[in-house]
């Protein structure tokens, strides 16, 4: 009995709103021509979106440049510069370890098989972590690095690089023990 006092004025309330908005017909009518004259007006022009712009497509081929990291080392020009002309070889066949940069080249250890007439090795890990035996004269890195001499704690290494005017120099480099 107590929900029917309250439901009965609500129900009668929206009644009454309802009624009374009906009884707006006059808006309805001025809104219906409002919306008839916007729709008379001509209609705006849109651009047509612009052609893209063709860029050249460029080629960066920095392999055959110093590494932007790796300090560069300017030797003093000296005489007989001119007269060794410093090349590499193209027709040399390359071995295991010219395929990784020297910078992820590791040395490991070395072998010394002076006592019993052979020569001195060193044992060189490479990034997959397959190590390498190398002598003085084995190639090495990127640049065409030759091993010229092993000591006990690093690999001596000369590499040919660029020097920046179309010629070639002798860069120095070291492979130090890796003690971990």
């Amino acid at each position: 009995m107590n929900r029917c006092r309250f439901v009965r004025p609500l129900i009668l309330g929206l009644m009454c709103t309802l009624v009374a908005g009906c009884s707006h017909q006059s808006s309805l009518e001025e809104l219906q021509t409002e919306l008839n004259a916007i729709k008379m007006k001509p209609r705006g022009h849109v651009e047509p979106i612009p052609e893209p712009i063709s860029v050249p497509s460029f080629v960066y081929a920095a392999h055959q440049l110093r590494a932007p990291f790796t300090p560069y080392v300017q030797e003093p020009p000296s005489s007989d510069v001119s007269a060794r002309k410093v090349m590499p070889d193209p027709n040399r066949p390359r071995e295991a370890l010219e395929q990784y940069p020297l910078e992820s080249l590791s040395m490991k250890g070395t072998l010394d098989w002076a006592k019993s007439g052979g020569v001195q090795q060193a044992i060189v890990e490479d990034p997959n972590g397959q190590e390498h035996f190398v002598r003085v004269g084995n190639y090495l890195g990127k640049n065409q690095g030759r091993i010229t001499a092993i000591s006990a704690r690093a690999l001596s290494v000369v590499e040919i690089v660029p020097d920046g005017r179309g010629s070639w120099v002798e860069r120095p480099r070291t492979l130090e023990l890796n003690e971990r």
